[in-house]
């Protein structure tokens, strides 16, 4: 038996809507819809407009059901972090950006109630400081937490508005700083000393569970059978893309590599040490409890971001022939730190690379070419050293690396990155967060069955991943 089902994918750039068959043998993907997505700025900061987004998200699901009218599910996955404040069945306005300005002044805030290190041994969270905590520490300070009677994390919003459900789905849930890293259910008592009223939080669903059903006229509206469920899935984008990461041995890493490269191992149970905690690894809820045990690396927004300033003028850079020009660079480029956060924020990157790499006399790169492999090379870097990182924290012994997302169509990337981790490096498949998707909604159908491994191992038998061997530097 297969199952038709349909992913929705929304990432901090762009969202989609996939058609994925599914069963013991089978793992196709079909991409119906593909849509832009990014911030706008209002006068009081940085925000998302998820009005568009779920607008965006009902077209692709009426080309879904056009395409298949057998649709049997939809599950949701989204970036992690940000989210709607509700009150009764109203949104209080479009939920802000992480990477707006206001996240510094709530990382002051949280601290001066909870300490980082007693917060670590709480959360397992690394610092990031647009962490949900932080942002809801802001919400409070302005009142509208006064206001506001429910919290829905990107994903749930979604959800909520497909069937009227409210959830918090756990492996997004573990990345707000507010659940217990031990029970993983909410930390009730974190949230007193924070001020933060825990009447906010709805109830933790696992991975697989049944959310809802499509409300009656948005069947009607997009063509979807009436009754359709909409499943619960790995809802954090990096929870689904790990599931289908074809890891069918020991010792293998991951990178998921788009916007942020998340760099990391999975283990059966959190790693709390103080040495993990000085490294900034974070533990996040990953499905069938496991533990996604990694680091953030700024990723590909470096380049991206990098590109969007040199159009500004007008021009159009073609990546694939930027990077075949970063490619041909001979001369050995300097290597700047690619979590350094005054690389966070949108803006001119190439003049902020600038400024760090000249006020540690390092040399500049003079062209654009030099300038795209210079942030190559210190990407690589980055994953290989938070892969031995990853390693060394959690007693395993990696042998091999695996890319997935966007990243792993970048060919010069992928293999800076085996000759700098010394490892070799297996890239895709690219929609690892849609297949992940399917692949949990497709095992709550009974379409197939078995533990994370054997889901793997279907992955595995289906995209052939592209291997690069290290050459050395």
């Amino acid at each position: 038996m297969t199952a038709a089902v349909a992913a929705v994918d929304l990432g901090a750039t762009s969202g989609r809507v996939m058609v994925g068959q599914i069963g013991p043998d089978t793992l196709e993907l079909r991409q119906l819809a593909r849509f832009a997505n990014g911030p706008v700025r209002t006068p009081d900061g940085l925000h998302w407009n998820l009005q568009q987004l779920y607008a965006h998200v009902l077209d692709g699901l009426r080309s879904a059901a056009r395409w298949d009218e057998g649709i049997r599910s939809i599950g949701i996955d989204s970036w992690a972090v940000d989210y709607a404040l509700l009150r009764g069945d109203r949104v209080l306005g479009e939920p802000f950006h992480y990477r707006d300005e206001r996240t510094a002044h709530g990382v002051d805030l949280v601290h001066a109630d909870e300490p980082f290190s007693l917060l670590y041994a709480r959360n397992g969270l690394q610092f990031l400081p647009f962490n949900t905590l932080y942002q809801l520490a802001v919400e409070r300070e302005t009142g509208m937490l006064d206001v506001a009677d429910r919290m829905l994390l990107v994903p749930d919003l979604m959800a909520w508005y497909l069937t009227g459900a409210t959830v918090a789905e756990a492996t997004n849930a573990s990345t707000t700083g507010l659940l217990d890293v031990s029970t993983k259910e909410w930390d009730g008592e974190l949230m007193d000393r924070l001020r933060l009223p825990r009447g906010l939080f709805p109830r933790i669903v696992q991975p697989g569970e049944t959310i809802g059903t499509v409300l009656p006229h948005l069947a009607e509206t997009t063509g979807l059978a009436e009754g359709v469920p909409v499943v619960a899935v790995g809802s954090h984008d990096t929870a689904s893309a790990v599931v289908a990461t074809p890891m069918t041995e020991p010792g293998g890493a991951y990178i998921s590599c788009g916007t942020w490269g998340l760099v990391g191992v999975e283990t059966e149970a959190p790693v709390l040490t103080r040495t993990a905690e000085r490294a900034n690894f974070t533990n996040e809820g990953g499905v069938d409890g496991r533990t996604r045990f990694l680091h953030n690396v700024m990723g590909l927004w470096l380049l991206s971001e990098t590109i969007r300033t040199w159009e500004k003028d007008g021009s159009t850079i073609e990546l694939e022939k930027l990077l075949a020009q970063a490619a041909a660079v001979s001369d050995e480029m300097p290597i700047f730190d690619a979590n350094d956060e005054v690389f966070m924020a949108p803006g001119d990157m190439p003049a902020r690379i600038s400024t760090w790499l000249s006020e540690r006399s390092l040399r500049v790169p003079a062209t654009r070419a030099e300038m795209a492999r210079c942030i190559i090379e210190s990407l690589a870097q980055a994953f290989a050293d938070a892969v031995h990182d990853a390693g060394a924290l959690s007693a395993q012994d990696v042998g091999r690396i695996h890319i997935t997302g966007g990243g792993s169509l970048n060919e010069l990337l992928c293999q800076r990155t085996a000759d700098r981790s010394g490892l070799p490096v297996m890239a895709g498949p690219v929609e690892a967060t849609a297949i992940g998707n399917v692949l949990i909604q497709g095992r709550a159908l009974g379409a197939v069955s078995g533990s994370l491994e054997s889901l793997r191992d279907l992955v595995a038998r289906t995209f052939n991943p592209r291997v690069f061997t290290p050459k050395g530097l």
